[in-house]
């Protein structure tokens, strides 16, 4: 099994023929109706459960989704491979699989690099019959929740100039037009967590490409380099649900930055709470260098 977070349809192939493996597709059902890998499991919770992160927010995450990934076939044995419709259509919902499969201790999973359309663009068959897993007991590793960040662990790190608060939302949502994708006004309140810079999601990937990629190594140390951010940085991530935001934990994973944690609750929980402090109006200078 290749230990890359991030592998290719061939490579998938390969795992499949070769090893005990569970892919795992999150689109939509109608989408998984339409056509999916061959032998694939629908999971699209991944992508709609909204998280809080107090005590019995991350319990409550951490149950329903052993339950979901035990159902759907693993075990701690099989290799989870997860895979969306394009890296930049299904706002990182692949990537937040993942990180939910990290946060839970769940070390043998990848992401299908392009998701389903780099699937079919190798020519590679598709499929409409549905697949009924074998039901198993998930490992939980408690271990691995260093990844998850809470409210309160954000809120401490609003004064501490060595970690990099970074929003990776679209730009409405950063300088204030719209609390959410949701809607302008899903979210009570509007605007950033102060001492945030900004690097929107989408400029991870390639853009122009037929079927949308990250880019090279070189090319993601490139761009966190513009909000300050190099390998040795610690890094706060947050989005509206912890999507987007899985997105660019990939991504910057991929850059080589080592440690990399992400608050999952995000904007849909920071706003909601009135004692929460924002930042709003026109964004300051996003880093600066002393």
């Amino acid at each position: 099994m290749t230990h890359n977070i991030l592998i290719t349809p061939r490579q998938l192939l390969g795992i499949t023929e070769s090893l005990p493996a569970v892919v795992i597709d999150t689109r939509s059902p109608e989408a998984f109706a339409a056509g999916h890998i061959p032998g694939a499991v629908n999971l699209h919770d991944i992508f709609t459960f909204l998280a809080m992160s107090s005590k019995e927010g991350l319990e409550e995450l951490r149950n329903k989704f052993a339950a979901a990934f035990g159902a759907a076939g693993l075990s701690g044995e099989e290799v989870a491979v997860i895979y969306e419709e394009s890296m930049n259509s299904g706002f990182g919902q692949s990537c937040r699989g993942y990180f939910l499969l990290q946060f839970l201790g769940y070390r043998k999973a990848a992401i299908l690099h392009g998701g389903y359309q780099a699937w079919l663009a190798e020519g590679l068959p598709s499929s409409t019959e549905t697949t009924t897993p074998q039901p198993r007991e998930f490992p939980i590793d408690s271990a691995a929740a260093g990844v998850m960040l809470t409210r309160d662990d954000m809120l401490a790190a609003l004064d501490d100039q060595a970690i990099v608060k970074l929003d990776v939302r679209d730009v409405d949502e950063w300088v204030g037009i719209s609390s959410s994708p949701y809607g302008i006004d899903y979210c009570p309140r509007k605007g950033r967590i102060p001492g945030a810079v900004w690097l929107e999601w989408y400029r991870m990937m390639k853009p122009g490409e037929e079927v949308p990629m990250f880019k090279s190594k070189t090319e993601l140390q490139a761009e966190c380099a513009t909000v300050g951010i190099t390998p040795d940085s610690t890094v706060y991530l947050y989005c509206f649900k912890g999507a987007r935001a899985s997105n660019t934990f990939v991504a910057l994973k991929e850059a080589g930055v080592k440690d990399v944690r992400l608050y999952f609750g995000s904007w849909n929980e920071w706003s909601r709470d009135p004692q929460l402090p924002i930042e709003s109006g026109h964004p300051a200078a996003a880093w600066k260098v002393a």
